[in-house]
């Protein structure tokens, strides 16, 4: 005899099969989801993005990006410390200009102290020829501003006599926006302090 139960057995697996599909769906999605996000959030950790000349974006890494940083800072460094300290009678107001470009108030404090002691009219009237002979820096790029220690070593040339000198200076670096062809780096030089300058003699 036919009754309206006879297939409720069937129905309930039919259900379960359901459910336990619709179930096993959501979790698999779901762990898609998370392993796509994570994924993602790795890639965006790791790439940075810009958007060239014709408007198409390009991927960068970060890791290339401190590279460049670090390459940018210590060029800057070294640009500076060139115009500022190698200097000549013929030159020093054009690179003095062009150093003061890189650096805040400190670096054109330390200029006018400089000038009012009469380090550039000793430069005219001795003829003095200062050449920068090399430029070692130390940067801590972890945190903005960047803390450097630059070593200098430059020889001062008297005509008869040339002595050689090592100077330490220090200060900080952060970003501005880049100035062509005054500040291609975009970097300024804060806190500038020449911290020691000693004669380098010659032991034979």
């Amino acid at each position: 005899m036919k009754t309206p139960y006879k297939n409720i057995y069937s129905i309930l697996k039919l259900n379960r099969f359901i459910v336990l599909t619709v179930i096993i769906g959501a979790a698999l999605t779901s762990t898609i989801s998370v392993v796509m996000v994570i994924k993602l959030h790795n890639e965006s950790v790791n790439n940075a993005f810009v958007v060239n000349s014709n408007g198409s974006v390009i991927p960068i890494k970060m890791v290339s990006q401190m590279e460049n940083l670090k390459v940018e800072t210590m060029a800057h460094l070294e640009l500076f410390h060139t115009y500022f300290y190698n200097i000549d009678a013929s030159n020093y107001k054009k690179n003095l200009e062009k150093a003061l470009w890189l650096g805040n108030s400190s670096v054109d404090g330390l200029y006018r102290q400089k000038k009012a002691d009469g380090v550039y009219n000793r430069l005219i009237q001795y003829s003095l020829i200062q050449k920068v002979l090399s430029i070692e820096s130390v940067i801590d790029l972890q945190n903005e501003p960047y803390v450097f220690e630059t070593k200098a070593i430059f020889e001062i040339n008297r005509g008869t006599i040339t002595d050689t000198y090592e100077l330490i200076t220090t200060g900080k670096l952060i970003h501005v926006e880049r100035n062509f062809p005054n500040n291609t780096h975009g970097l300024l030089i804060t806190d500038f302090f020449e911290n020691t300058l000693k004669k380098i003699t010659n032991e034979n």
